[in-house]
C-alpha cells in the first residue's frame, strides 16, 4: 500500500527514476482510468503513479475520466495525491519554466463529470472547498523545493479552462480580471473530486508558456515542449525528495 500518488500531466506520461513493481487496470464504478495504476518506488519509497492523459498522451483534457482516476488511486491506497500541471503564465511572476504551488482555483470548465454526488447511489452532498488544496501537502511540496534548492512560487490562482484549444487573448484578459495567475486545462474537476473522496490533494504546477496575449508571438508546441524539458529535472528532484517524508 502507498499513501502517496502522483498524477502525471503533460510531459510526464512516465516518471524518470520510478522503479516499477507492477501496473494493473483498476475496475471502478465510473469506468476506465486513463491508464493502469502503476505501483513502484521512487528513491526507495513506495509511490503510485497514473498518467492523466494516458500512455502516449492520447486523452485530451475534456475527455479524461477524472472520477475513475481519483477513485482508483484511493482504492489502491493513496491518501495524498500530487497533480502535476503544465500551465500558461498570466501574472508577471509566472514566466516560462517557473515552478509553482497554487493555493486557489477558478473553474471555467463545462460538461465534465465533476462530482461523485450526482444524485444516484451516493445521493447529494455539498463539500467545502474554501481552500481547494491540502495545506499539509502544499507545505510538504514547498519544503521539498527548499531542500533541493529549487526556486518556487508559493500560492497563486489556477484558472481551469476547457481545452483542448488554447485560450484567446480576451479569455485570458477575463481570467486576469478574475484574479487568475496561471491557466491550465486539468485542474478541475480533479481538485474537487479529490476533496469529495477525502484525499489530501495538491497541484505542482510548472509554466510552459506565456498565456495568450502576454507576448507578441503565437504559442507553439515546440515552445511548450522545450519548457517542459527545462522543468522536468527540477520537478523530479522535488518529487524524489517529497516521497522521503
Amino acid at each position: 500500500m502507498s499513501s502517496l500518488a502522483i498524477i502525471g500531466g503533460s510531459g510526464f506520461s512516465k516518471l524518470s527514476g520510478l522503479v516499477i513493481q507492477d501496473a494493473h487496470p483498476v475496475e471502478t464504478p465510473y469506468g476506465a482510468t486513463s491508464a493502469p495504476v502503476t505501483r513502484g518506488t521512487l528513491n526507495g519509497n513506495a509511490v503510485l503513479f497514473l498518467p492523466r492523459h494516458g500512455a502516449g498522451h492520447h486523452l485530451p483534457p475534456h475527455l479524461i475520466n477524472y472520477r475513475a482516476n481519483l477513485w482508483a488511486l484511493r482504492y489502491c491506497g493513496a491518501e495524498r495525491v500530487v497533480g502535476l500541471a503544465a500551465v500558461g503564465g498570466i501574472a508577471p511572476r509566472f514566466g516560462p519554466t517557473v515552478l509553482a504551488i497554487p493555493d486557489q482555483i477558478i473553474d471555467y470548465t463545462y460538461g465534465r463529470e465533476h462530482t461523485f454526488y450526482d444524485g444516484t447511489s451516493d445521493g447529494v452532498a455539498h463539500v467545502d472547498v474554501t481552500s481547494p488544496y491540502c495545506k499539509e501537502l502544499r507545505g510538504a511540496l514547498l519544503d521539498a523545493c527548499a531542500r533541493t534548492n529549487q526556486a518556487v512560487v508559493s500560492g497563486g490562482t489556477y484558472g481551469a479552462t476547457q481545452g483542448p484549444r488554447l485560450e484567446t487573448t480576451a479569455e485570458i484578459r477575463r481570467c486576469e480580471r478574475d484574479g487568475c495567475d496561471m491557466v491550465g486545462m486539468t485542474g478541475m474537476p480533479e481538485a474537487g473530486l479529490a476533496r469529495e473522496l477525502g484525499l489530501c490533494y495538491a497541484s505542482f504546477a510548472f509554466v510552459v508558456n506565456w498565456a495568450a496575449g502576454k507576448t507578441d508571438g503565437i504559442i507553439t508546441m515546440q515552445e511548450i515542449e522545450d519548457n517542459i524539458a527545462g522543468c522536468s529535472e527540477r520537478i523530479m528532484a522535488v518529487l524524489t525528495e517529497l516521497v522521503t517524508y
